[in-house]
């Protein structure tokens, strides 16, 4: 999957924030079709913050501001919910199923 998120990687400059490097959790990989997972980053990416809470869509909206980890969640039609967070230092972006947390 890592090869697939080449195209991801290098389009890193049209979004709210740095992806950093992007990695694919194996659960992740086995569950999720490629293209519910690059959605589920662009979404990421502009600040559309999937299906969290609005106190954490708050804090997202502040991290952006003032630094911090940014978590979204996305549901998606053939499989099951996901997980995208980035780290505080925007190194790396993670795509994991809520299992994995």
């Amino acid at each position: 999957m890592k090869d697939n998120m080449e195209d991801i990687q290098e389009n890193q400059t049209s979004g709210l924030f740095a992806l950093g490097e992007i990695i694919v959790t194996e659960g992740a990989m086995g569950a999720l079709a490629h293209c519910d997972i690059s959605k589920g980053i662009a979404r990421h990416h502009s600040g559309d913050w999937g299906a969290i809470y609005v106190e954490d869509k708050e804090l997202n909206d502040r991290a952006l501001v003032h630094g911090g980890r940014l978590v979204s969640m996305y549901c998606c039609d053939t499989g099951p919910k996901f997980l995208i967070i980035t780290e505080a230092d925007r190194s790396r972006t993670t795509v994991l199923l809520p299992v994995e947390y």
